[in-house]
């Protein structure tokens, strides 16, 4: 298979495939070449090979376009570049400017496409840049020219500037979260990228807000995200004009003068994109105060633990340790809730994932059913990280390779490096060696771990767990505790240093005149 292998004949559409994804936490320590080569880092026909596997390890919108496009039947696709890492610091500048390197010589080497298509995140910074995404998108227009469409796709936590608008034609975000809807995504770029490839020319209208909502208030299935948000696909529904709204509420700890919730209309017509465009974006700020939150106190959340570990009789209930998600950046090895569930002698116990490559590294050298002093984070006191020690048994062992079951790992190709299930007495604690958010009960099961028979399961994540384990938990079940990390829904504890302030909440006397859209044609 070549770089240009494709299912289309003379005059088909070439299509140039590509994108970077990243969501910087201005807080991690930086994302290295290691942490892309580790997750995905694929170019040219390996591209086209991993999207046709039934559990594609590569982002699914880009695995989704493909596919759509090969439904199609008529295209040349034009396999440049998809890399992805886990949320973490600012990617080295150095290996941002490799990867672009890489999409330049592919790139001009494939010149002319007739269409371009881009899957970032769009959160991400660089350890010299605030907006690394509107670099890729430069890099793409400069060589393509201002004629040849270009449709990207982003993540609702995409900290969208005007410069990306002006650069795409046609952005289209994600509207769920937790992120469940990134192959109708997907598939809707490929059929908007059809109709301007057909002709059709779409106005848009974008809005920013001085408004950082914290992540734990963004969730789509009910709340002041969900209720702008369907609003937008109603009257996208009842105005046969608009042709795509992309409500994104951007990624607090990028901590960038662009950061913010931001409204995007594209349209058949400027009018019809302005109103709608302008009505999102008021009643977002309207709205604001629903967007601060409310944690459950590590102390609550013990007793409510306890008394589920203690009474058969009772639901069982998950603990969320939002401040320590690895999906935006935590290092997923903080052991606050741990220690608190161990000190309260709470039993039946299930955590996942901790991330501590010599501890999973230790469990293997062990082997099953061993017995030993486990030490948790060996290497010691380093910011919200501190050593932890306690006995151990080794339950199970794992390579850490599966396949996603449900929410937004259903159907992907997983990898958490070497891993082992710990019993600890009350609690069994589930080590990985790669960071990855606990958003799926397979990290559970890979190790032979039943959480629908746990009395109490802690996760590492910040809501997506919410679609993995919607089986087993309701959402009276499920506390949100408020302890320390690098992903803190409390955002008042954080040194921003470049956010555009005022900004609500961190400002709650923030005034804003009101929604000017800015249009591009």
């Amino acid at each position: 298979m070549t770089d240009t292998a494709g299912t289309g004949g003379a005059g088909a559409p070439r299509i140039a495939l590509l994108g970077i994804h990243l969501e910087s936490n201005a807080f991690a320590p930086p994302t290295t070449e290691a942490d892309f080569r580790s997750l995905c880092h694929l170019e040219g026909a390996a591209m086209l090979a991993e999207a046709a596997k039934p559990s594609p390890a590569m982002p699914a919108e880009m695995a989704a376009f493909i596919r759509a496009w090969v439904q199609r039947g008529a295209w040349t696709p034009v396999p440049i570049l998809i890399a992805a890492a886990e949320p973490g610091g600012p990617v080295e500048h150095g290996f941002l400017e490799t990867m672009l390197a890489g999409i330049r010589q592919r790139l001009s080497a494939a010149l002319p496409v007739d269409a371009v298509y881009i899957s970032n995140h769009g959160a991400m910074t660089s350890t010299q840049l605030f907006d690394a995404d509107t670099l890729v998108f430069r890099v793409v227009r400069e060589l393509v020219g201002p004629a040849v469409p270009i449709v990207a796709t982003l993540d609702l936590h995409a900290n969208v500037s005007d410069d990306m608008v002006a650069l795409a034609d046609l952005i289209v975000a994600y509207r769920t979260n937790p992120h469940v809807d990134q192959r109708e995504r997907g598939a809707e770029a490929a059929q908007l990228l059809g109709a301007l490839l057909g002709g059709a020319r779409f106005f848009k209208a974008f809005v920013r807000l001085p408004l950082t909502p914290p992540t734990v208030s963004l969730l789509t299935a009910a709340g002041p995200y969900a209720d702008v948000i369907n609003e937008g696909q109603a009257r996208a529904g009842e105005r046969p004009e608009i042709v795509n709204v992309s409500v994104t509420a951007g990624f607090v700890f990028a901590d960038t003068p662009g950061t913010g919730f931001a409204v995007l209309v594209s349209a058949r017509s400027r009018d019809a994109a302005d109103r709608l465009a302008r009505e999102l974006a008021s009643r977002a700020w309207r709205e604001r105060a629903r967007f601060e939150v409310k944690l459950t106190s590590l102390e609550a959340a013990v007793a409510a633990a306890r008394r589920a570990a203690d009474d058969p009789s009772q639901p069982a209930v998950l603990l969320a340790d939002v401040a320590d998600n690895p999906g935006g950046g935590g290092r997923g090895n903080t052991t606050f809730i741990l220690e608190a569930l161990q000190t309260g002698g709470v039993g039946g116990a299930l955590l996942g994932n901790f991330c501590d490559p010599k501890l999973a590294e230790e469990a293997h050298y062990r082997k099953v059913g061993k017995r030993f002093n486990a030490t948790f984070n060996r290497g010691g006191h380093i910011g919200f990280t501190r050593r932890y020690m306690a006995e151990a048994r080794v339950l199970a062992l794992s390579d850490g390779k599966c396949v996603g079951t449900r929410g937004i790992w259903a159907g992907r190709t997983l990898d958490v490096g070497p891993s082992a299930a710990l019993d600890l007495g009350g609690v069994t604690v589930v080590v990985t060696s790669l960071r990855k958010q606990c958003a799926d009960p397979v990290f559970f099961t890979m190790l032979g771990l039943d959480p629908a028979t746990a009395r109490v399961v802690v996760v590492k994540s910040r809501g997506h767990f919410r679609a993995g384990f919607s089986e087993l938990f309701a959402p009276e079940r499920i506390f949100e505790v408020d302890a320390p990390g690098l992903t803190s829904p409390v955002l008042g504890r954080f040194k921003f240093q470049h956010l555009p302030r005022p900004v609500f909440p961190l400002d709650p006397q923030t005034a804003w005149a009101g929604p000017s859209p800015v249009n591009h044609s």
